[in-house]
């Protein structure tokens, strides 16, 4: 799934003994002597082969010239506390994987810069010159360009209207001044068919059609207290018409929003949409349904940690990114999560030795395989048969052994029943049960 055609092994470790107990052979007194000696974590490298990321070539090289792995002592503590001991298998990137390759990329000298250049920061505001309000479309403007490997600092508007708000409550000074410009502004056949309000696109230097983007979502703050859920969606029939939009308080310290008294909800913010421009044949498509070009997944798997793929149509892919989630649950049954804007951290990367037919994801615990349709048993079959066809080519399995796989270990959701015309599913794979 991930390019990688050698072995890194990674492990985190502050004790001692869980070093002693989980490391390979080659990990040596030297490098359990400098557990000893700090309470920090320590990250010990071995690789093998070669990979696909530049910086593990300088690093296998290093390697192989000093006959020993390297003792590095890493912060923060990638996937585990201070009182915690990993031992990580790198299978596949995972959200310190940027912040490892620029260590060891500043440690190993000239030629690993020289073969890695670090990846530039572009801040990405979300203003009326830089949005595509309502679609993805192989024909819009560029709002900014990058080079492969990148990083957005990206601002991202909720899906929703001045007046809206404030219908359903909201003082008016609490309204962002970025919304307000960009509704007034955006009108007429800049807006639409869809209601989101996207950051972009942006142009990612070297992505070609047939290539894949691998979107990584380094972080996600919130830049306003508040969010909203309305009530539509798949069983209308339940919501009280005189009722207006619920505008919930968002507590970014406890990471909770009250629903009502007695009744806490956790904070887990994504970005509801996602995706690249559609082939041109498709047009200007509705920021409403997810498709093969992803876009509005509506997938609460896409947290910070978490890495999509999605298959690229159009030269430089043609990025964008809003719909921002507080929280929602599988299905997003009502129409609406709790709806707010985000600000994040998102690295973008084109992957040349990736050929996908649907968008796939991954996260720290999980492989997931997605597909969108109007049936929802077509979207079903074929986020399975994604998730099949996936574990085949990367886990040595017959297609038969993964659809075993799949019933035995797999976990089957309705991502969104609301999207219409089309339902969405996905496939999730513990990571765990590979060892």
């Amino acid at each position: 799934m991930n390019g990688i055609t050698g072995v890194l092994i990674v492990i985190v470790s502050s004790a001692v003994l869980a070093l002693q107990s989980s490391t390979p052979s080659s990990v040596g007194p030297e490098q359990i002597d400098a557990v000893r000696r700090t309470s920090t974590p320590v990250l010990f490298v071995q690789a093998a082969n070669d990979y696909s990321i530049a910086p593990g070539k300088v690093l296998t090289a290093e390697m192989a010239r000093a006959n020993k792995p390297h003792a590095l002592k890493m912060y923060p503590p990638f996937g585990a506390t201070p009182a915690e001991g990993h031992n990580l298998v790198f299978g596949s990137p995972s959200t310190w994987e940027a912040d490892v390759f620029a260590f060891l990329d500043a440690r190993l000298g000239p030629r690993a810069a020289a073969q890695s250049p670090a990846p530039t920061v572009h801040r990405l505001e979300a203003t009326p010159k830089t949005v595509a309000y309502g679609y993805y479309w192989s024909e819009a403007a560029p709002a900014l360009r990058i080079r492969s490997g990148d990083v957005i600092d990206v601002d991202t508007l909720l899906t929703n209207t001045p007046m809206g708000l404030e219908r359903a409550g909201l003082p008016p000074e609490k309204v962002q001044p970025s919304l307000k410009a960009i509704v007034a502004d955006v009108a007429g056949d800049r807006r639409g068919p869809g209601g989101h309000i996207l950051t972009g696109p942006v142009y990612v230097e070297g992505a070609e059609p047939g290539d894949a983007l691998e979107v990584k979502v380094l972080s996600i703050d919130f830049p306003i207290d508040y969010g909203y859920n309305g009530c539509r969606g798949f069983i209308p029939t339940n919501c009280d018409a005189s009722v207006p939009q619920t505008i919930l308080t968002l507590d970014t310290k406890t990471m909770t929003s009250v629903f009502k008294p007695g009744i806490v909800i956790p904070l887990k913010p994504f970005f509801g949409s996602m995706g690249v421009a559609p082939a041109p044949a498709l047009g200007r498509v509705s920021s409403n349904p997810p498709g093969r070009h992803a876009g509005n997944l509506d997938n609460r798997e896409l947290g910070v940690g978490s890495t999509l793929y999605i298959p690229v149509f159009v030269p430089g892919a043609l990025f964008e990114i809003g719909d921002g989630h507080a929280a929602q649950g599988d299905g997003e049954v009502d129409q609406t999560a709790i709806e707010t804007s985000l600000r994040g951290r998102v690295q973008l990367t084109v992957r040349k030795d990736m050929k996908l037919v649907w968008p796939r994801a991954e996260t720290a615990t999980d492989y997931i395989s997605m597909a969108a349709d109007e049936s929802l048993q077509t979207a079903t079959t074929l986020a399975i048969q994604e998730m099949v066809d996936f574990l085949a080519a990367s886990k040595k399995l017959t297609k038969h052994e993964a659809y075993q796989l799949v019933s035995i270990a797999g976990n089957v959701a309705v991502t969104q029943l609301v999207d219409r015309p089309v339902f969405g599913v996905h496939v999730k794979m513990p990571k765990a049960i590979f060892k």
